[in-house]
């Protein structure tokens, strides 16, 4: 008899299910290890790699919180957004993924074997398909922390690790060929539907997915082989694709502590606001706080052309925000309409989505007001946080960090929804509107695109609002020519850049004083030179950046390294950061890779067990060696 060894822990969870069936005396001694090849089936192992990759509260915490969410600026937090990583948890995001590869490749032997020996149903070969498609993830999403990785491991043997482009090649083939392979008229059995938690094996939706995701790692390659990009983009544009709201790629998550509980649901984890989403949301689109909150919240909306409380001996002036300095009393007068949805402002508690989190802890949640302090330890002023739109930034606070009680306070700061905590939504890996805003991209490259630019980049964004349920902002939303606070608009057609400033009206906090102040739009040197703010692909990045939250942090993070897009403002340096050291008190006020994580660096358990594969891994970084801010070779270098 056939057999096929199982190379796994998650593999083996798996076969349990066989293993339980069993019941002849010769099955169950056998070594759990070594089955039968007809007692083990390829949709268990796809299931299990899918699920796994779902990521339980461990990893999840410290791979898409701590680290994604953390890089691509979607919260508050320090670490990865200031260049620091933490060995044990890259450690773990690596034993992880190893094992979502190791049952991903098993499913696709399995699918061999189970043809070579005759043993096949009419949908194995679909399977083996899907099973390709989404290993091409799994290498995209390992490669895109890390950089350089095996395309052959993960299969019990020290494997050998080649380039971040060997890698890109490599899965880009897989979807192109597995994607032409599948069977698109095979119906899945209701109990074979059962094993796919994305899609039920529908497999025209695996298709459009393959596609799409194609066009994700063509355009990925877009600054550094501009050839390879578009080629491989415009032959994935012209078959079917992920436009549709029907065909996401979504996995339910639940309550517990498995793999399918939620990736942000550790109450723990403040998820506060940050400077970054501050600074796209206020302004953007025109729609009105008032058309978008209770009637009696009318009393906190401040004016358009306010810019807060001024306390610059408690908040750092060392960054280029260009609001450093500043505190925002209230709820501004227009905002994009999805930020209520993400983030609920401090006090909020009759909102449904407001988070009570920690929930052991209801003082930290419950508490809006937090005090500045003196040198002595005197309170100066008392900062209410209710109802006030304020985000924070991370860096190297010095004293004013330690005399200001408001910073980082969960219970005086807007913070992520209770919706995306309780376990008890879809975690999103591939949405529609990602699909429009590549081939908007694609379109203003002028490549070959089955949608003009301004529509697909409409839809885009009309499929986000649809998500988050504000479908009535549209038509204002789109028509906007208004600047958000880092100098870009909505409109397609709207493409003059903003003044070089823009007054405003403020208040000194301490003393009262009221006075005007002009406030900078931020200069991005790393895009552009910094000369443009609101052009065409500006203007894409930052609604598909706007739209990935709080999913797909990986994905902003991505495309801040590939094109320095949107505007990320610097961390704070009221102190040297010693984890960026480039970054100081005579440059913060421009923008350099140097400034901003480029990648994980290697676990030192992988030096430990494969030096061979390290060494490999390290030569093709280059110069810049196994360090966070060495840029992968698709990233920008600037």
């Amino acid at each position: 008899m056939k057999k096929i060894l199982i190379k796994s822990g998650w593999a083996l969870a798996a076969f349990a299910m066989v293993m339980s069936a069993c019941n002849k005396f010769e099955e169950i001694n056998q070594n759990p290890k070594d089955a039968s090849l007809n007692q083990v089936q390829v949709e268990y192992f796809i299931n299990n790699s899918i699920i796994g990759a779902q990521m339980d509260p461990n990893i999840a915490e410290r791979s898409f919180v701590l680290y994604w969410k953390t890089a691509s600026r979607q919260h508050l937090s320090g670490g990865l957004s200031s260049g620091a990583v933490d060995d044990g948890w890259s450690s773990e995001y690596y034993r992880y993924s190893s094992g979502w590869l190791n049952s991903i490749n098993t499913a696709i032997q399995i699918a061999d074997e189970k043809a070579q020996a005759g043993d096949t149903k009419p949908y194995t070969d679909n399977l083996k398909q899907v099973a390709r498609i989404w290993r091409a993830y799994l290498l995209s999403e390992l490669s895109d922390n890390f950089g350089p990785i095996p395309i052959n491991a993960f299969q019990g043997t020290n494997p050998e690790f080649v380039s971040v482009k060997d890698v890109y090649y490599f899965a880009l083939a897989e979807l192109k060929d597995a994607s032409s392979k599948l069977n698109t008229t095979i119906v899945p059995s209701d109990e074979l539907k059962k094993t796919d938690p994305a899609f039920g094996y529908d497999f025209m939706k695996w298709k459009r997915y393959a596609n799409s995701m194609r066009l994700r790692l063509a355009m990925r390659l877009s600054e550094v082989d501009p050839g390879k990009a578009k080629a491989e983009f415009e032959a994935a544009a012209a078959g079917d694709l992920m436009t549709n709201m029907l065909d996401i790629f979504q996995v339910q998550e639940k309550p517990g502590w498995d793999a399918l509980t939620g990736v942000m649901s550790r109450e723990w984890n403040s998820q506060i606001l940050s400077t970054t989403l501050e600074n796209i949301y206020t302004g953007l689109g025109d729609i009105k706080t008032a058309d978008q909150v209770d009637a009696s919240l009318q009393s906190y909306i401040r004016p358009a052309n306010w810019a807060g409380l001024q306390l610059t001996d408690h908040f750092s002036t060392m960054t280029n925000d260009p609001f450093a300095g500043f505190w925002f009393d209230g709820l501004p007068q227009t905002v994009d309409p999805r930020a209520y949805k993400a983030f609920i402002p401090a006090g909020d508690f009759t909102n449904p989505n407001f988070s009570k989190y920690p929930s052991y802890d209801q003082a930290t949640w419950e508490t809006t007001a937090r005090n500045l302090l003196d040198g002595t330890g005197a309170v100066v002023k008392t900062l209410d946080g209710k109802f006030a739109w304020n985000g924070s930034n991370a860096g190297a606070w010095g004293v004013k960090g330690t005399r200001n009680q408001w910073r980082a306070y969960p219970g005086a700061a807007p913070r992520l929804g209770q919706q995306f905590r309780n376990s008890s939504n879809k975690r999103v890996f591939f949405a529609p509107w990602e699909t429009h805003f590549l081939l908007a991209e694609a379109a203003v490259r002028g490549w070959a695109v089955p949608l003009g630019g301004k529509a697909a980049y409409e839809k885009g964004i009309a499929q986000s609002f649809e998500y988050w349920q504000v479908e009535g902002f549209l038509g204002t939303y789109l028509a906007s020519t208004s600047y958000n606070m880092t100098g870009t608009s909505v409109s397609w057609d709207h493409t003059a850049e903003p003044p070089a400033t823009h007054t405003m009206d403020f208040k000194n906090g301490y003393t009262g004083t009221a006075g005007t102040v002009a406030i900078k739009y931020p200069v991005n040197n790393l895009y552009k030179n910094g000369t443009v703010k609101n052009d065409l692909l500006t203007k894409i990045i930052t609604q598909k950046y706007i739209a990935q939250v709080p999913w797909l942090p990986l994905e902003g993070w991505n495309d801040k390294r590939r094109l320095g897009l949107p505007f990320f403002e610097n961390p704070n340096v009221e102190e040297p950061l010693g984890t960026l050291p480039t970054l100081n008190a005579s440059n913060y006020m421009t923008s350099n890779v140097k400034f901003f994580p480029q990648r994980l660096k290697y676990p030192s358990s992988l030096k430990n067990t494969n030096a061979a594969g390290y060494n490999q891994a390290i030569s093709f970084l280059g110069a810049g060696g196994d360090e966070v801010l060495t840029p992968l070779w698709w990233a920008i270098k600037q």
